[in-house]
């Protein structure tokens, strides 16, 4: 059982209709006992990280997840999501989950750069390794972005994925069953099915 992790933050109904449109089977929940039997979880969510965290802490999920990613159960991090799972933001003061070894910054442009925070809108997406979640065979992979801060991941090997905006940053990160995206999938057409048709042949 798929599970779309219900936080009160984010547009889970996109998620599910993009899940369903591939053929996959999903329930939204915040029931901690729900997380437990799931097969996969994926965590989405638009926000802020201290009230992301807050909210997580509030229903019992913080150490639900952390319970599930030490079983090898697969976890996709979405925007915020993807956020949660690393250790910290410079948005907030709290801490994540700390599954991967990232924190989050916020985008640093030059004053004459004529990008602005948030990014937003569609750009590249460049895999940086072999991974089950997006093919690294050359082929063009693009996808839908807002945010205002990016990862900075502590060991290399765990970029998955890299994207410009003023400046090359992980748009995609993973470590073993562990994977976060900045994107949003849901919102990325024929990119984004493949990627959560990916995610549900794992």
């Amino acid at each position: 059982m798929l599970v779309i992790i219900d936080y009160g933050l984010g547009n889970l109904a996109s998620v599910l209709n993009m899940i369903h449109k591939v053929g996959g089977n999903t329930i939204i929940s915040g029931d901690p006992n729900d997380l437990l039997s799931a097969s996969k979880l994926i965590l989405p969510g638009i926000g802020s990280f201290d009230h992301g965290v807050n909210q997580l802490e509030a229903l019992g999920l913080f150490p639900v997840i952390k319970e599930m990613a030490a079983k090898g159960i697969p976890i996709l991090g979405i925007c915020l999501g993807m956020q949660l799972l690393a250790n910290r933001s410079e948005e907030g003061r709290l801490n994540g989950l700390g599954l991967i070894d990232a924190e989050f910054k916020r985008f640093s442009l030059e004053i004459k750069s004529p990008l602005r925070i948030p990014h937003v809108g569609w750009n590249h997406v460049r895999v940086q390794k072999y991974n089950p979640l997006i093919p690294n065979d050359g082929r063009e992979q693009r996808f839908y972005f807002t945010h205002s801060y990016h990862a900075v991941c502590a060991e290399e090997a765990d970029v998955l994925a890299t994207t410009e905006y003023g400046y090359p940053f992980a748009s995609a990160f993973c470590r073993n069953n562990v994977f976060g995206v900045q994107f949003h999938p849901e919102k990325s057409h024929r990119f984004g099915m493949e990627m959560i048709k990916n995610f549900l042949e794992l």
